[in-house]
């Protein structure tokens, strides 16, 4: 599961953080609370990861808390098979 993660934080960290950013993105650093995924960007997310693994993401399981870490997405995967 570590390299679906990595690739989760690569994606978030080469979209959405800003050069110059000094903040430190982890696993566990949350993305929405967190002010670094809006909701615009939530959607986005969203679709790269049914792009990148081939998979729909109902809106139902799309939900803040469930894109709120990295850690949080992956769990999300797992549901659909994907580790």
């Amino acid at each position: 599961m570590s390299a679906l993660k990595d690739a989760i934080l690569k994606y978030v960290k080469n979209e959405y953080i800003e050069e110059g950013d000094d903040r430190e993105v982890t696993y566990e650093t949350p993305l929405i609370s967190g002010g670094i995924v809006d909701s615009f960007s939530m959607v986005s997310l969203k679709v790269f990861l049914e792009t990148t693994y081939k998979i729909q993401i109902p809106d139902a399981k799309a939900s803040p808390e469930a894109f709120d870490s990295v850690n949080n997405i992956a769990v999300l995967l797992k549901e659909f098979g994907i580790e």
